[in-house]
Parts: structure tokens; C-alpha cells; sequence
């Protein structure tokens, strides 16, 4: 099997490396949008701007130029992997129409012009591919590092779980299938909006009583907006809720908890973001997952208050008070 991934980030350069690393020894080709990029990763066999170090496998092949010519060159015995920010599915699942090879995303979020979940940009723009999502909690760095780690393979088609499981499934890699992909995005999107939550929160050096708080309503929240949307309440307790918030909440790789800790400092939304070099999806997704949650009729004050701190309606101590200011209620969902 050839596996295709499109987009030269920390994530398309990681699982490229899983894949390659994989004792099937598979064919795998990583299509980089911009030539420049795609030249130096052949000279150096790094990708020096997000993954520096990390040297590139003699026969992991590095392919540029148009999209389209890509996609026609791949042979029938393909896997595609999106590895494009949310921001970027859209158009390449446009270029994917009539694909009859199975197709999987990486990009967790809600698009923010649509408010769409990436399963729902597919079925308007390329409704006849059978695709999925790869999630879970993980640092494309760690992957990249073979560090051990646990993806979900989600989709609706059984074909596409386990495409997803042997292209990368090892001794490294371990990947779980799952028919919720609705539950797997939504854990995916909503974890990253919490994340900048408590980033805020370590930042204002609340305490791991409030961090341990933020991260326990969080999942409330989380839960209740999937299952509004028709996910499985199970899978919220997976490695794609649970697992991934704890890890995007508490891990020092996390681009999104960065975010919180840089606002707590007193440094603007605009500072924040450009002090990154990648992008933090939860700084685009927060205010479509309130507008979706406010649709449905949930509550989700953690969200509500993190769009606020993005806003510039609240500096990071009053969101904290608003919070906390909250009247009593019952724990459950």
C-alpha cells in the first residue's frame, strides 16, 4: 500500500515517519505545498522548520507541485492522509472528489466560516469518499521521536478503520477503531478551546485544585455538546476525549495550553499566536464551538469564557472570577 500524505507540517512530516518506520514496510510520499520547502526537505532530509532534528528516512519520498497532478499520479493501492490545518480541508477535499482510495484527516476543529466538524465539510464538498479521522492524544514531536503512543481510527466506513490500522499500527503506534466519528471530533475540536483554559490557569498560578477542576467541567462540557450533535457517550471516556484533553491540557508541547500560559503574562491575542510558529486551532475554533453549543441550547461556561478572553471582553483574571462567581448546581451532564 502507498500511503500519500498532503501537507509538510509537524503532523504530515510525523505520521510520514510513523508510516515509513512501519514493518510493512510502505511506500510513502509526502506532498509539500511549497516548492522552497519541498527542495530543502530533499538537500538536509529534515523538515528544519517543524520538526528540526528529526532526520527523514533515505526512502521516505518528498513530492510538490499542483495538488491535482498528485492525486492522479497515485497509484489505485493508495491511503490519503490530510495533514492540513482545518483551515485547509475544505479545498483539498474539493480536489478529492471521485477518489475511490480511502482518505482520513489529522486537523482537529470546527471550520470557522461554516461552523462545520471536518467529517461535515466531506460530506458537502466530496459526499461520495469514504474517509475518516486520525485523533487522539498526541505531540506530532513524540510521534516523530517514536515515543510510545495511541491514536483512534474513526470513521463510518470499516474499510477506512483498517486502512488507518495497517498503515500504522506497530510497536510504536498503536491505533484503535472507532465507529464515532462525530464523538471522536468533537473531542478533538472542543479539547484545544479547554486547553487555553488551563494554560490560563497555570499561568495565573491557580493551582492543580483548578486545574484538575477546569479539566473535569471541561469534559462535562465537551460530553454534553456531543451528545447534543449525536455522539456516544463512551467515547468521550476514550483516548480521543479524556485522553486527548488531559495531554493538549497538561503537556508543555501543547500550542493551545502555550496560548492560556502567554495571555495569563499579559501579552495579546496577536502576540500570543505569532510567539508560536504553528497554528493553535483552538484560538479558531472557540467561538464556533460556543456558536454551535448556543444553537444546540448547551451550556458550556468554560468555552463561553475563553471566547471572551480571545475577544478581549475579559483580561485572564476576571474570566477566572466569572467562573468561579457561577451559582451552585448539580455535577451531573
Amino acid at each position: 500500500m502507498q500511503i500519500n500524505l498532503i501537507g509538510a507540517g509537524a503532523w504530515g512530516t510525523a505520521m510520514a515517519l510513523a508510516a515509513c518506520q512501519h514493518p510493512a514496510q510502505h511506500d510513502v510520499v509526502l506532498h509539500v505545498r511549497d516548492e522552497a520547502q519541498a527542495s530543502a526537505m530533499r538537500e538536509q532530509r529534515q523538515n528544519t522548520r517543524y520538526l528540526p532534528g528529526i532526520a527523514l528516512p533515505d526512502h521516505l519520498r518528498i513530492s510538490s507541485g499542483p495538488l491535482t497532478d498528485f492525486l492522479d499520479r497515485a497509484p489505485a493501492q493508495s491511503l490519503f492522509i490530510i495533514a492540513t490545518p482545518m483551515a485547509g480541508l475544505r479545498p483539498v477535499l474539493q480536489a478529492m472528489q471521485g477518489l475511490h482510495a480511502p482518505v482520513a484527516w489529522l486537523c482537529k476543529g470546527f471550520e470557522s466560516a461554516t461552523g462545520c466538524m471536518p467529517h461535515e465539510v466531506q460530506a458537502e464538498v466530496a459526499p461520495s469518499l469514504k474517509a475518516g479521522a486520525l485523533s487522539g492524544p498526541s505531540f506530532a514531536l513524540e510521534v516523530a521521536r517514536r515515543q510510545p503512543t495511541a491514536l483512534v481510527a474513526a470513521s463510518v466506513h470499516a474499510s477506512v478503520r483498517e486502512a488507518l490500522v495497517a498503515a500504522f499500527h506497530g510497536p510504536h503506534l498503536r491505533v484503535y477503531a472507532n465507529e464515532d466519528i462525530v464523538g471522536v471530533e468533537v473531542g478533538g475540536a472542543v479539547k484545544n478551546v479547554l486547553a487555553i483554559a488551563t494554560g490560563l490557569c497555570d499561568g495565573l498560578d491557580l493551582g492543580l485544585n483548578a486545574r484538575a477542576a477546569l479539566i473535569t467541567r471541561g469534559l462535562a462540557e465537551m460530553t454534553r455538546l456531543g451528545l447534543a450533535l449525536g455522539a456516544k457517550s463512551d467515547t468521550f471516556m476514550g483516548l480521543s476525549g479524556l485522553g486527548d484533553l488531559v495531554l493538549t491540557a497538561t503537556g508543555d508541547l501543547s500550542r493551545n495550553r502555550k496560548v492560556g500560559l502567554l495571555l495569563a503574562q499579559g501579552l495579546s491575542l496577536d502576540q500570543a499566536v505569532a510567539s508560536l510558529g504553528h497554528v493553535a486551532e483552538g484560538v479558531y475554533s472557540a467561538r464556533t464551538v460556543l456558536l454551535r453549543a448556543e444553537s444546540l441550547g448547551i451550556d458550556m461556561p468554560i468555552t463561553q469564557a475563553v471566547v471572551a478572553l480571545l475577544d478581549g471582553r475579559l483580561s485572564a483574571r476576571d474570566a477566572v472570577q466569572m467562573l468561579m462567581g457561577r451559582g451552585p448546581r448539580g455535577e451531573a451532564l
